[in-house]
């Protein structure tokens, strides 16, 4: 996030980049960019681990916190929107995990939705795995250094021709993520479905969203770093920070 944290008016904000508790293998791309170890929130994607992943973030949580805001990407929001859900449902009458949340590419875990009680519709469901092959071969190693961000291409396959509010009606929630969130998603991404779905299992009077325009990343352009902080801003305002 320095792209964004620059443009920042007060630095008095205090960031903890939190590793995940797992060693793992490198996300598709990430090599060229940052060196080993890697770190990861699971070991498989199933909901017996997601929730142990809750709660070792609760237990991180109460040793380190307390947290006013979360700045979650990719598989971070998956934590992050399961935490917040499964607060809601178990443990309401408590303080959420942090005030307010920022989502940047990336979406719920379906699994967890539904094992919560909400319907995802079997077009969701079809978008969701599609998406996550279409990231593994665009993300690739291969593709980013033979096509560097004119990877994100091809995704006509993946064209609902629904619109957002469309998109979220997908999903029926039998409550919803009630703290303020901001939401950053690129219309590139081939993820992008599953961050507009997020977007709708939280509460629309409370929400804000973006469209950065790019891919599964964080365009490093002015303009997207300004409204990035902006939104950042936002958020943390709404959350009483």
């Amino acid at each position: 996030p320095a792209s964004f944290r620059s443009r920042l008016p007060d630095e008095s904000i205090e960031f903890d980049f939190i590793d995940g508790p797992f060693q793992c293998t490198p996300a598709p791309g990430i090599d060229l960019f940052y060196s080993p170890p890697y770190y990861s929130f699971w070991e498989r994607d199933d909901v017996d681990a997601i929730r142990a992943a809750y709660d070792w973030l609760t237990e991180y949580i109460a040793k380190n916190g307390p947290y006013d805001l979360a700045l979650m990407f990719s598989q971070g929001c998956v934590l992050g929107s399961t935490a917040l859900l499964i607060h809601q449902e178990e443990t309401p009458h408590l303080p959420p995990p942090f005030k307010a949340a920022i989502f940047v590419c990336g979406g719920a875990s379906l699994i967890m939705l539904e094992e919560l009680g909400f319907h995802v519709s079997a077009e969701a469901r079809a978008r969701d795995a599609a998406s996550r092959t279409a990231l593994t071969s665009q993300a690739g190693s291969s593709a980013v250094l033979a096509q560097g961000s004119s990877r994100w291409t091809g995704l006509e396959s993946l064209d609902s021709g629904l619109s957002e509010d469309e998109l979220r009606a997908e999903i029926r929630s039998p409550f919803r993520i009630t703290i303020p969130t901001a939401h950053i998603y690129g219309v590139k991404d081939p993820r992008y479905v599953a961050g507009v779905h997020l977007s709708g299992i939280c509460d629309p009077e409370k929400r804000r969203t973006y469209d950065h325009g790019g891919g599964h990343e964080i365009p490093r352009t002015g303009a997207v770093s300004d409204k990035i902080a902006e939104m950042f801003q936002w958020a943390a305002a709404q959350g009483g920070v």
